[in-house]
């Protein structure tokens, strides 16, 4: 958002309007979404290295975890066996040899970020492997470090690695401090294991801490998502990502295990995210887009008053580099042009790296139409607003009449701008100028 679009947007204003929020729509991390994904060859990830210049960042995905939460929707598996880990790290090794050495010269990396999984499923002298096979191998220009952190398994060893190598950026999966709701999904960490987790990264040398937080949860209450919360700001979080709760067992089956019967209503949902915005607003942090929230001296804050947001796989972000090269099996790499996704499963993807073949597998090319859709969703997401032209006017008119009818939207021909009470909208709006969902019948999460 803008200063004042996000200063601006008070969830005492939001009205509940169920009939806007009946079409489940995408979180819109990238456009095309990984919906539209299809096969990719080679050579056109190949044709896409081969063109960048400048900044970069890099993305490196461990898909395991010690233990597989029952919500959990990314491409993880368990990490029990070390022979298994072992390999993969060895393929992942070789994909960043081969990717770098692609980039040699024509190539400066400014953020390093680690996701999954669980980045901390690997040993600590692992990670201190692979950071050094990164310093190796690609030419870095004094870059941010990242690391996504599960509090159950975040060993003692850790601080000293995370501080040798210099992560300065954490994202703890918190979820919630509620004992009942943690047993629901199961993630059983006790509040000491979370205190002690922000402890640490402190000590390793974090300054900037995200703690994600769910509501939607089954048979969550109000009292506990404030709990959870005041519990993450008294922690002194930077950052706060409060998401919604997907829940589709059909493409998940392991939230199967998930009380369904339980899960509270959309409106429910609703009043929960206006809750959390409120009382986050409350306690002096700034609101980033939808469902984050950072303190004003954080740099995400100042990105988002500044008018300087961003939005990519790993959400809203203050990251400006046009170039984001994903490294590890489903990874997604984003050019200007293109989208390419790595083999998925850990296995296929060390077989391809075992004959010096790039992993990339599916994708799909931003044609200059994917291009222009993208922005306009990235500014309404990202500013509350962007500059459309008369074309996509003309195509988005009838969608957005009942959102200017209800004050959540004001357009004109060339201009859309997301009131204050329409940012709980965000998504469902920022869909009307997706082509690839007027005519898809795939299934996405609520858009609350």
């Amino acid at each position: 958002m803008t200063a004042a679009a996000g200063g601006a947007m008070d969830g005492r204003m939001w009205t509940y309007h169920p009939e806007l929020l009946e079409r489940p729509v995408p979180r819109y991390t990238s456009f095309p979404t990984a919906a539209e994904f299809g096969p990719l060859g080679g050579e056109a990830f190949e044709a896409a290295l081969a063109r960048v210049e400048g900044d970069i960042s890099l993305y490196v995905h461990i898909p395991f975890c010690r233990e597989i939460c029952w919500y959990c929707g990314c491409n993880t598996g368990a990490a029990n066996r070390r022979p298994r880990l072992e390999a993969y790290l060895e393929s992942l090794h070789a994909e960043i040899a081969l990717v770098a050495g692609r980039l040699r010269g024509r190539a400066r990396v400014r953020r390093i970020a680690f996701g999954g999984g669980s980045p901390n499923a690997i040993a600590p002298i692992d990670f201190v492997r692979l950071a050094t096979v990164l310093t190796g191998e690609f030419e870095l220009d004094d870059p941010v470090w990242s690391i996504e952190i599960d509090p159950r398994t975040l060993e003692d060893l850790w601080a000293p690695v995370l501080k040798r190598v210099g992560v300065t950026r954490a994202s703890l999966g918190v979820q919630t401090f509620s004992a009942r709701l943690q047993a629901a999904i199961g993630r059983v960490q006790p509040e000491a294991t979370i205190v002690r987790a922000t402890t640490l990264l402190r000590a390793a040398g974090v300054t900037s801490l995200n703690h994600d937080l769910m509501y939607g949860l089954p048979g969550q209450t109000m009292a506990e998502l404030e709990e959870s919360l005041r519990h993450s700001v008294e922690l002194g979080a930077d950052r706060i990502a409060l998401f919604g709760y997907a829940h589709v067992p059909d493409m998940l089956p392991r939230q199967r295990r998930i009380d369904g019967t339980a899960l509270p209503d959309q409106e429910t949902r609703f009043r929960m995210a206006a809750f959390g915005h409120d009382l986050l607003v409350d306690e002096g942090y700034t609101p980033v887009g939808f469902d984050h929230f950072a303190l004003p001296g954080d740099s995400l804050a100042q990105a988002a008053v500044a008018g300087h947001l961003r939005r990519n796989f790993q959400g809203f972000t203050e990251d400006q580099a046009p170039v984001l090269i994903g490294l590890g099996a489903s990874a997604i790499s984003s050019f200007p042009e293109l989208l390419a996704q790595n083999e998925k499963n850990a296995g296929r993807y060390g077989m391809q790296l075992s004959q010096r073949r790039l992993p990339a597998s599916l994708g799909i090319a931003r044609t200059a139409a994917d291009q222009r859709a993208g922005a306009a969703i990235m500014d309404l997401l990202c500013r509350g607003e962007a500059e459309i032209g008369q074309a996509a006017a003309a195509e988005v008119g009838a969608g957005l009449k009942p959102f200017i009818a209800r004050g959540l939207v004001e357009a004109s021909e060339r201009h859309v701008r997301i009131l204050p009470g329409g940012l709980p909208y965000a998504r469902t709006i920022a869909a009307l100028f997706d082509p690839y969902r007027r005519a898809s019948t795939r299934r996405f999460s609520s858009a609350v």
